[in-house]
């Protein structure tokens, strides 16, 4: 099977020995998965070293959330959430991503000492992302994003997900080079979730493979989303809620690592991160072994 290349190597960051593990920090009064329980800077801070402490490799904080309908915030509130929780993570050595479609805000979270920008616009949201990313030359996720979630743009109509999803992604790699950002600096992201439905999310989990056309580190993003909730649930039946999703992120993990993911995001951290080590382990014992190791003779 095909797996995607490049899982282990982003410039600018630590280089891991399997999938890693990107737990989420929400400083939002407003998120869909935890609802505001790490509001403040304190408490926030404190959630993001359990993350660690749990087995995070990197630690993701936003200020803003992107569920459907959601209100955008202001710069200034978004800058009063998120940078005094970079600062209080960076200082403790957590390796630390700023989730924002900003880039004000990225670079004054780079300046905090974030060390990669997680934009789930891709770039689109502001046009000035693309120079600060390149001006600071730190590595970028490039997610799938077809507009902010309101009106048309909740649902997304595709007549191929896989393709068009690669053929996007693809058009944002290309500006973002074009644009300054080193291509060894650009991770994708499928953008799950985002003007899709549950059967767009599953086809992509189902060819994550052919996202190594774009021979860049892909991070999967399946943390206790809607499509999950709906697999759960079976047809007809009410979805679970969002913190009952747990196990079935930790199963996308596994999956996802075993394909070649270069991380997962998550905002539960020990399942997943028992995981992913499950999933190198089977996959160093099938390096050991070797093609037609086990096979009898006749």
């Amino acid at each position: 099977m095909r797996t995607l290349r490049g899982r282990g190597r982003v410039a600018g960051l630590p280089e891991w020995d399997r999938c890693a593990v990107m737990g989420v920090v929400n400083v939002t009064p407003d998120s869909f998965s935890d609802g505001g329980r790490f509001f403040d800077t304190t408490t926030a801070v404190k959630h993001g070293l359990d993350l660690v402490g749990q087995g995070a490799d990197l630690v993701d904080v936003g200020g803003e959330s992107t569920r459907p309908g959601a209100a955008r915030v202001d710069e200034a509130e978004e800058l009063r959430r998120v940078i005094p929780v970079v600062r209080g993570l960076v200082s403790e050595g957590v390796t630390v991503s700023v989730d924002t479609m900003r880039a004000s805000v990225a670079e004054r979270a780079l300046s905090a000492g974030a060390l990669l920008v997680n934009d789930v616009s891709g770039g689109l949201a502001d046009p000035a992302m693309i120079s600060v990313v390149a001006e600071a030359s730190v590595p970028f996720v490039v997610m799938h994003w077809r507009g902010f979630l309101e009106g048309p743009n909740v649902r997304g109509v595709y007549a191929d997900v896989v393709s068009e999803v690669v053929t996007e992604l693809r058009a944002r790699i290309d500006a973002m080079v074009d644009g300054g950002v080193r291509a060894d600096r650009i991770i994708v992201d499928p953008g799950l979730g985002f003007s899709k439905d549950a059967e767009h999310d599953l086809a992509l989990l189902a060819h994550l493979d052919r996202l190594a056309e774009l021979d860049r580190p892909v991070l999967v993003a399946a943390s206790r989303k809607r499509f999950l909730g709906r697999v759960l649930a079976g047809p007809g039946a009410a979805p679970p809620p969002a913190r009952e999703r747990d196990a079935a992120t930790a199963a996308v993990s596994a999956i996802a690592a075993h394909q070649g993911a270069w991380a997962v995001r998550v905002h539960e951290v020990r399942a997943t991160a028992d995981a992913v080590r499950v999933a190198q382990a089977v996959a160093q014992a099938a390096t050991a072994q070797g093609p037609g190791a086990g096979e009898g003779t006749s």
